[in-house]
Parts: structure tokens; C-alpha cells; sequence
């Protein structure tokens, strides 16, 4: 009995459990980049340590040894893996540093050039193990985390929809690669508690040949959809001006009989034309495509001046746009195309409405559509690494991108960008005082 009720249990919290909408998987091929850049960092951050003066006395041998500067560093052997229950792990071996000081020697004996060697060569070695190990934990904890805090986590995309990319769960490394599971849904910035239920199938990840690899299901773009939709941006209303000239002409030659026989003094009259989505549209991601289905109502009428408008043509519409995905920088951008469409009208020739309607949204809507879309929305990378050669492929429910990484900015310039002056102040590391 109480294995049964464990069993019920454990699927009732499956049943419940949220899928993620997007997943990133950071595959070896990248830490090879990621570890070049990571080195060339922590080479400018040794090469600026401070070494406080050497100076005393030993017997009769007095010694005051300054302005010590770090002129070389060479880390001639690393490697950065992935490790299971650690993320990542890098190692450093047979690291060397060059030096330049000024010193000054006074002793009293002479044959002791070894005995000074040694003495100055053990005092470097000790005053520079208390500096390194400050730095490369402030540079491990402290300016690297600076980094990822340029990874966009809750934020805005533009003046209407943010986007939650928080992680639902611990990333999970393996010896090859490190997956991570995002929520990646959209809301209204208006109701920022808003959220879709998902119940898209779980993006999956199996390759490993490129550098990075980003999944998204059809929860990722059903909620941003429902949320532009929800935040009243799905709909489009032009009046007189507002109308382009060849939409303008187009309208007015096919609706001429409807004007003449309606009301043939309005026929000067400014255009309106209203195109308004009557639900949140709906993506289908399928190995041959992804599609988006939207339905709305198209209104078109005549706004005399101070006189009520005259209504040419009330119609419903069924369209189908066909979506191609592109990764530019760290930006996923969308292209829409008007594949077919179905119109509804109590009070129209559905037939003569079709040909000047399909050129009407091909015309009038579809660049405005794809002005927005275009624009994109920024994948969770930290700033200064971009997405080059992506590849996209489209499965049953989800579509992957695969793509190899870019630094276009270094890690320092990344990083003092992003740090305010009073931490970059607070957080360096401390000159050591030790004396020899």
C-alpha cells in the first residue's frame, strides 16, 4: 500500500512538473575558446598585482629590494573540462612569471652571490604566493561573477513584453558537455505575474558536434504571442494618411461599386482600415516548418468629416504565416511569410475580396510584422560573446539551433564596463604586508 501511494505520488508531481521552453547545451568544442579568453584574462589580471618593497637586515646583510613589476607571465600548460557535480574545472601547471626589480645590497663578506641568489629568489617566491592566490580568487569569484551578471535573466524586450529566462533547475555537466534548462517564457510587462500554463512537448538535446546548441519548444513562442496579444499590440489601425498610397488606391479601386452605391459623396472620404487578432495565435513546429495561425477581423470603411463612417467590408480571416528562425548575435530574429488564408463575410463577394486582400497584407501588414519580429529577443549569453554559423533544424514540437561562439569583446572589457566604480574599488584585492 505504501509503495502505491508513493507511485501516485511521483506521477502526480510529473504530472505537475514544467517543462522547460528553452535549453542550452555548452558542448567541449567550446572550452577551448572559453578557455583562451579566460587565461588572456587572468594573465592581465596577475600582470597587475602589486608586490609590496622587500627590505631588512640578515646579520650583516642588509637588503631593500623595490618597485617589483610582473613583465612576463607564462602559462605554458592548462585545462579547462567539464566535471560531473563541479561544472567546469581548470588546471594550471608549470607556470612561469618574469620580474623586474631595483634592489640594493650592503654586506660585509664577500664569496655570498649564491646565498643572496637564493635569499631574494625564496623571498620573491613567498611575497608572490601572497599576492596570486588573492587574485585569482577575486578574479574567480568576484569579475568573472561581474560577467554573468550580464547574462539577461528577467528583463525587458521591448516597451510592452519582457522575458523570464531563469533556470528551473542546476546545470548538469557531463564529461562532454553542460546542459541547462531555462524557463524561457514571455509576459506582459503589465502583468508581470502573468503566466502561460505549459503543456508543449520538452525540447531535447543529443548533438555535440557544434560549439553550443540553444532548443526551444512551441511554449517559447506561444507565450510570447499570447502576451503581445494580451498587452493589446495584435492589431492595427489605419486612418487616412496612415494607410500606404498603393494599399490606399488598391482599396478604393476594389470597393468603387460598394462607395458609389453606398454613398457616392463620401467618395473623397479618408480610409480606415482595421485588422484586429481575435485570439492569441498558436505555433506549429514540425520537422517540414514552423507555422503560426492566427485569426482575426478585418474592418475597411470610409471616415467622412463629422459624419458617422461608412462601412465597405466586415470580414473574419484565417491566415497561416510560415516562420524562419535566424540566430544574429545573441539575438533568436524571426521572418514571416503569408502562406494562405481563409476569409468570412456575410456582406462581401468573398471571391473578388481575396486577390486585392492577400495584396493588402502582403503589402500593409507583413512588413510591420516583420519590423517587430526582426528585431528579436536576446538568448541568455553573457555580453561580448555572440552566435556565429548557426545551423537550424526543426523537430516534432521544438527546433534547435546549433552555433559555434565568438568573443566580440574581451573579458576585461566586458567587465569594466559592467562594474561600478565602488565595487571595482571594494572588491580588489589587498597588497599583502608580509615581511620577510
Amino acid at each position: 500500500m505504501a509503495l502505491f501511494g508513493a507511485l501516485f505520488l511521483a506521477l502526480l508531481a510529473g504530472a505537475h512538473a514544467e517543462f522547460p521552453g528553452c535549453k542550452i547545451r555548452v558542448t567541449s568544442k567550446a572550452l577551448e575558446l572559453v578557455k583562451q579568453e579566460g587565461l588572456r584574462f587572468l594573465e592581465q589580471e596577475l600582470e597587475t598585482i602589486t608586490i609590496p618593497d622587500l627590505r631588512g637586515k640578515e646579520g650583516h646583510f642588509y637588503y631593500n629590494i623595490s618597485e617589483v613589476k610582473v613583465t612576463e607571465l607564462q602559462l605554458t600548460s592548462s585545462e579547462l573540462d567539464f566535471q560531473p557535480q563541479q561544472e567546469l574545472m581548470l588546471q594550471i601547471t608549470n607556470a612561469s612569471l618574469g620580474l623586474r626589480f631595483r634592489r640594493q645590497l650592503l654586506y660585509w663578506f664577500l664569496k655570498v652571490y649564491d646565498f643572496l641568489s637564493t635569499f631574494i629568489t625564496s623571498g620573491m617566491r613567498f611575497l608572490l604566493n601572497q599576492q596570486i592566490c588573492p587574485v585569482l580568487y577575486h578574479a574567480g569569484t568576484v569579475l568573472l561573477n561581474s560577467l554573468l551578471d550580464t547574462v539577461p535573466v528577467r528583463s525587458s524586450v521591448d516597451e510592452l513584453v519582457g522575458i523570464d529566462y531563469s533556470l528551473m533547475k542546476d546545470p548538469v555537466a557531463s564529461t562532454s558537455n553542460l546542459d541547462m534548462d531555462f524557463r524561457g517564457a514571455f509576459f506582459p510587462l503589465t502583468e508581470r505575474n502573468w503566466s502561460l500554463p505549459n503543456r508543449a512537448v520538452e525540447p531535447q538535446l543529443q548533438e555535440e558536434e557544434r560549439m553550443v546548441y540553444v532548443a526551444f519548444s512551441e511554449f517559447f513562442f506561444d507565450s510570447a504571442m499570447e502576451s503581445y496579444f494580451r498587452a493589446g499590440a495584435l492589431q492595427l489601425l489605419l486612418v487616412g494618411d496612415k494607410v500606404p498610397h498603393d494599399l490606399d488606391m488598391l482599396l478604393r479601386a476594389t470597393y468603387f461599386g460598394s462607395i458609389v452605391l453606398l454613398s457616392p459623396a463620401v467618395i473623397d472620404s479618408p480610409l480606415k482600415l482595421e485588422l484586429r487578432v481575435l485570439a492569441p495565435p498558436r505555433c506549429t513546429i514540425k520537422p517540414s516548418g514552423t507555422t503560426i495561425s492566427v485569426t482575426a477581423s478585418v474592418t475597411i470603411a470610409l471616415v467622412p468629416p463629422d459624419q458617422p463612417e461608412v462601412q465597405l467590408s466586415s470580414m473574419t480571416m484565417d491566415a497561416r504565416l510560415s516562420a524562419k528562425m535566424a540566430l544574429r548575435g545573441k539575438a533568436l530574429r524571426t521572418q514571416l511569410d503569408l502562406r494562405r488564408f481563409r476569409i468570412y463575410s456575410n456582406h462581401s463577394a468573398l471571391e473578388s475580396l481575396a486577390a486585392p486582400l492577400k495584396t493588402m497584407l502582403q503589402i500593409g501588414v507583413m512588413p510591420m510584422l516583420n519590423e517587430r519580429t526582426w528585431r528579436g529577443v536576446q538568448i541568455p549569453l553573457p555580453e561580448g560573446i555572440n552566435f556565429v554559423h548557426e545551423v537550424v533544424t526543426n523537430h516534432a514540437g521544438f527546433l534547435t539551433i546549433g552555433a559555434d561562439l565568438h568573443f566580440a569583446k574581451g573579458l576585461r572589457e566586458v567587465i569594466e564596463k559592467n562594474r561600478p566604480a565602488d565595487v571595482r574599488a571594494s572588491t580588489a584585492p589587498t597588497p599583502s604586508t608580509a615581511a620577510v
